[in-house]
């Protein structure tokens, strides 16, 4: 039996932080290491930290690499340093967990070390965990849906109803567009605007677009997540690397490349580069908080006309208004 490599140390924001099995190959395709991960990490730390800036964020841990299996760790381990900092989150279930809370390059560098490839943040800020600032359009295609396709929708919710947002590939087969909006709705009303947006473009390209939970219902099609935006469900952020043998990352992108990116080119082994030349292209994202009232006012207009609510994720209790929570297949089945 080989023994583990010696830990490695890195020094990150005035710490020394030991990483752990630092040789263990993480990343099939070219060999990328835990501490090749690490290295990763530093290298776009600035662009990575703001994706998760005072965000209670889920640990998903996969102890033997990208390929291997991996568990969610929603409480933060009782053995952990002094500095780690943490935010007490509340589950539709009425349960609680404290969970990491990035404040620094350092709380990543942690999370890393325990086997997180990526970073799942809540859509909120540790000082009012209730009200988001942050709408997530997460475009996810069906099998066999071509990915131009998904750059098609992508570019149809570029400034939806006077809400500029800012877009990344996912890492894996979509993308995402993050708009951040003021605090002052709650996880309630923000998925209800995430619908009415679903809806909105579904009708502008019926074709390619679908707001169906159903699987069955969606075709091939790319369907926009809305349930994404309800509470206790996470996105992969800004600069996170995903779970594939290429580590490919969820890369922030300027508008005029979306038409034509390859989120093949986008890895842990090009990025860097891409950061150190260009910056963080999506780092304007905080300057600007905007209105959910258009789509609010949209999603009124919905429910006027016969569109009530869509179907929750099956964690959540039955929702006032929802449909039945079952396929239409099997709903016909039993009638």
């Amino acid at each position: 039996m080989t023994p583990a490599a010696a830990p490695a140390t890195v020094e990150v924001d005035g710490r020394e932080l030991s990483i752990s099995n630092p040789e263990k190959v993480f990343f099939s395709a070219r060999g990328e290491t835990k501490l090749d991960l690490v290295h990763y990490y530093l290298a776009v730390g600035e662009g990575a930290l703001r994706g998760v800036y005072e965000r209670p964020t889920v640990l998903k841990r996969f102890p033997n690499g990208a390929e291997g299996e991996f568990f969610y760790q929603k409480r933060v381990p009782e053995k952990r340093p002094e500095w780690l900092q943490t935010a007490t989150v509340s589950f539709p279930s009425g349960r609680s967990a404290e969970e990491l809370c990035p404040v620094d390059v350092s709380h990543l560098i942690w999370a890393v070390n325990l086997g997180c490839l990526d970073l799942n943040p809540w859509p909120v800020r540790r000082d009012d965990l209730d009200h988001p600032d942050e709408l997530r359009v997460d475009l996810d295609p069906q099998p066999e849906v071509p990915f131009e396709d998904v750059r098609r929708v992508t570019l149809e919710v570029r400034d939806e109803h006077a809400m500029t947002g800012f877009p990344k590939t996912s890492g894996s087969r979509g993308m995402h567009v993050n708009v951040r909006i003021e605090p002052r709705w709650d996880f309630y009303s923000v998925r209800r605007a995430a619908l009415a947006l679903a809806r909105e473009v579904e009708r502008r390209l019926p074709d390619i677009a679908t707001s169906k939970w159903w699987k069955e219902e969606r075709g091939q099609k790319v369907f926009i997540d809305y349930n994404q935006n309800a509470r206790d469900r996470t996105v992969a952020s800004v600069y996170s690397v995903r779970s594939n043998a290429e580590g490919r990352v969820s890369c922030p992108l300027e508008w005029d490349e979306v038409a034509s990116v390859e989120p093949a080119d986008l890895t842990l082994a090009t990025v860097p580069a891409r950061f150190a030349e260009r910056g963080d292209v999506g780092g304007a994202i905080d300057d600007t908080h905007h209105s959910l009232e258009p789509l609010l006012e949209l999603a009124t207009r919905d429910e006027a006309e016969g569109l009530g609510d869509a179907p929750w994720p099956p964690h959540f209790a039955r929702q006032r208004g929802e449909p039945k929570r079952v396929a239409p297949s099997r709903a016909r089945r039993e009638q």
